[in-house]
């Protein structure tokens, strides 16, 4: 039965829509249509093609995945080698000044001739591959290998939605491209962070995870991975007047749907291609791909067939490095560092390696599960990666390079490694909460590595609101040896703070007088202050309504303190862990002891509670009220105050310059008031 007009004109249709859209996706970086959208397409072409298996085309988006696994990769003889390009291991300035001056010498210019322009872009860290197009068609794709004969990837490639499986416009008769296969960073992440849930290995590095992905003989596996292609140049073509210039071909390259990338100018002489390669440097960290270099090339290539080749690399091209982000070196011992809130981070103490363009003695390993599921042990020859300002970190392991205990067997020397018990600046337990990556110290005020965090937050404007005692003060304090824990301030005198950089005697005047007017605060206040992990504003206030004083709350177990709203495992286990430490319990006490103190007796939870249930959002400047004074009347009297409008606020509190959220609250027809309305409703509970 021959295949209906309307469905064969249907399936085209489809055809050309969806590569359109992945040609937008894929390459142009701009979507034109919602993932569901696109999905719907693809099904309808699937169910086409399964209908009327005639109209399955080798160009058709649903061919790109599938095939069988193959035995072995066959071998694919290049008609124009891929050769490789002569690298100037000189990474400054002069660089690119050497490749200049030989170009000029060998095509024998005199001193006056006006610059040559070169065409200058960036150098890909990833696989070197070729395309082979006939009559617009996608027929082979092949790695580099030796230059002469790569392998036939050809199944792997077509994986991949950048690369077009028929050439947009008239194509050539023959059109070989040659362009690199990588991975971006974001999509490496991504993919890792996929297996790691899922407890399946991960990929070193983006240039790895494309080598290793183009080289799988499942192509499905293949398809599994994020990969990405750029086209930087030609290899055979037939049926095609070649443009004058290479940056022509890569806009002609373009033009037919390959991906080129956007980061290319054509430079003229030297001091454009150090402004180019100066430029490109600062933002090598902020690209979405990892680069290793920049590559020049002779624009016209009238010039390129001039200069030909020596020693099978071409006299017209150059690739000027940067200095190599990763390198090899040993750890000689882990230790672990404490931060400002209690994060535990393994480190990696390495013998001293130049990378990334400075000398890297230490590497961050992130948290115990990343030291467990990379293995990193004393001894052990790692992969070291420095990006920018980027902290150095351990990427992996060279395993066959471990040390063992003796030289025909195959137990390692050094044993895994294990997360201390206890905290080594100030002796605490050492506790990791369910479903967090990161242990922490639970000392809290103590801690001398999280003092200058906990008195910060301990003096905040939501907390104990000390005003003036800035984060620069807290600095100078600590490490002047005056302050050791929140209960310490105050026992500050004038002339002590008069002796601190940029403090004068009034300043300090005042800021003892803050301190000492801080004494007088509320209890929720005082909870939150204290720093305990996983409390907020809204929990300490929960907690004081709920115990109405503070020897209750130490008193409370976590069975207790999961009867209050809102506090689950996690956040109970953290309050009993906090006040587990007998150093925090001394601070506490010291605290009450400097007379710090809050109203005792019934709990805030007796109060009259007008709006509990309620959803309110603020918005616009109020006449009166302060935006946190008008948060704080609302949460007292149970309601809940909301960053943002949804069908389940209850009502909108609007003032001057209102503005998204009013318009919002409209839409949705949510109440809205003003700020005698809000009073209204706090002094009698009516109806919003």
């Amino acid at each position: 039965m021959a295949v209906p007009a309307v469905d064969a004109a249907r399936a085209a249709a489809l055809r050309a829509e969806i590569e359109r859209h992945n040609h937008a996706y894929y390459v142009l970086d701009a979507p034109t249509i919602p993932d569901a959208e696109y999905d719907r397409l693809f099904r309808e072409l699937q169910a086409l093609e399964a209908a009327w298996p005639e109209l399955r085309t080798p160009d058709s988006p649903t061919q790109r995945v599938g095939g069988r696994p193959l035995p072995a990769f066959s071998p694919v003889r290049h008609v124009v080698p891929m050769l490789s390009i002569r690298t100037e291991t000189d990474t400054g300035p002069s660089g690119a000044e050497a490749f200049d001056a030989r170009v000029h010498r060998l095509l024998a210019l005199p001193e006056d001739a006006p610059p040559v322009s070169y065409a200058a872009e960036l150098k890909f860290d990833g696989l070197a591959i070729s395309l082979r197009y006939v009559d617009g068609l996608l027929v082979q794709a092949a790695t580099r290998g030796d230059g002469e004969t790569g392998e036939d990837v050809t199944q792997n490639i077509r994986t991949i939605r950048a690369v077009p499986l028929r050439l947009a416009g008239t194509a050539p008769t023959v059109l070989e491209v040659r362009g690199e296969v990588y991975m971006s960073r974001p999509d490496f992440e991504r993919y890792n962070a996929r297996q790691r849930s899922l407890g399946k290995p991960t990929l070193v590095n983006p240039r790895n995870g494309a080598a290793g992905s183009v080289r799988q003989l499942d192509p499905k596996l293949a398809a599994e991975r994020p990969l990405s292609f750029f086209a930087y140049g030609l290899g055979e073509t037939e049926g095609w007047q070649r443009p004058a210039t290479h940056s022509a071909v890569l806009d002609a390259l373009a033009a037919f749907g390959l991906p080129v990338c956007g980061f290319r100018t054509v430079a003229r002489g030297a001091r454009d291609l150090i402004a180019f390669h100066r430029d490109i440097l600062a933002r090598r960290d902020s690209l979405p791909f990892d680069i290793d270099g920049v590559v020049y090339k002779v624009d016209s290539l009238a010039l390129q067939d001039e200069l030909g080749f020596v020693s099978r690399e071409p006299r017209w091209a150059v690739a000027h490095k940067y200095p190599a982000q990763e390198a090899l070196t040993i750890v000689e011992a882990i230790d672990v560092q404490v931060g400002r809130t209690g994060a535990i981070t393994p480190v990696a103490r390495l013998k001293p390696v130049f990378v990334g363009g400075v000398t890297v003695t230490n590497a961050t390993l992130h948290n115990e599960d990343e030291v467990r599921r990379k293995d990193v042990r004393v001894g052990d020859t790692v992969i070291v990666r420095r990006a920018g300002d980027v902290i150095p970190e351990v990427v992996a392991v060279v395993a066959e390079k471990r040390p063992l205990r003796d030289l025909f067997g195959d137990e390692p020397l050094h044993p895994p490694f294990a997360l201390p018990e206890t905290c080594p600046e100030c002796g605490s337990t050492v506790a990791r909460g369910e479903d967090e990556a990161v242990a922490r110290c639970t000392g809290g005020l103590y801690c001398p590595a999280q003092r200058r965090q906990a008195l910060w937050h301990f003096a905040a404007r939501r907390a104990m609101d000390i005003e003036g005692l800035g984060d620069k003060i807290v600095e100078q304090l600590v490490d002047a040896g005056l302050v050791h824990t929140p209960a310490d301030l105050y026992g500050l005198a004038v002339e002590a703070l008069a002796g601190l950089d940029r403090m004068g005697e009034k300043s300090a005047e005042n800021l003892v007088t803050a301190i000492a007017r801080s004494k007088a605060t509320m209890l929720n206040r005082f909870i939150f202050a204290l720093g305990i992990r996983n409390v907020g504003e809204a929990t300490a206030r929960d907690l004081a309504r709920h115990f109405g004083n503070l020897d209750a709350l130490l008193a409370a177990d976590a069975e207790a303190l999961q009867q209050v709203p809102d506090v689950g495992p996690v956040v109970a286990a953290s309050i009993v862990a906090f006040f587990a430490e007998a150093h925090n319990r001394e601070v506490i006490a010291a605290l009450r002891a400097a007379g710090v103190h809050w109203p005792e007796g019934e709990p805030a939870s007796a109060a009259p509670q007008l709006l509990a249930g309620k959803t309110i959002v603020l918005t616009g400047t109020l006449p009166n009220l302060k935006r946190d004074e008008a948060k704080a009347m609302i949460e007292a009297a149970g309601g809940k105050v909301a960053g943002s409008v949804s069908k389940k606020t209850d009502c909108v509190v609007a003032g001057d310059e209102a503005g998204s959220k009013l318009e919002r609250a409209r839409e949705l027809g949510v109440p809205v008031i003003d700020e005698a309305g809000l009073l209204k409703l706090l002094n009698n509970g009516a109806e919003t």
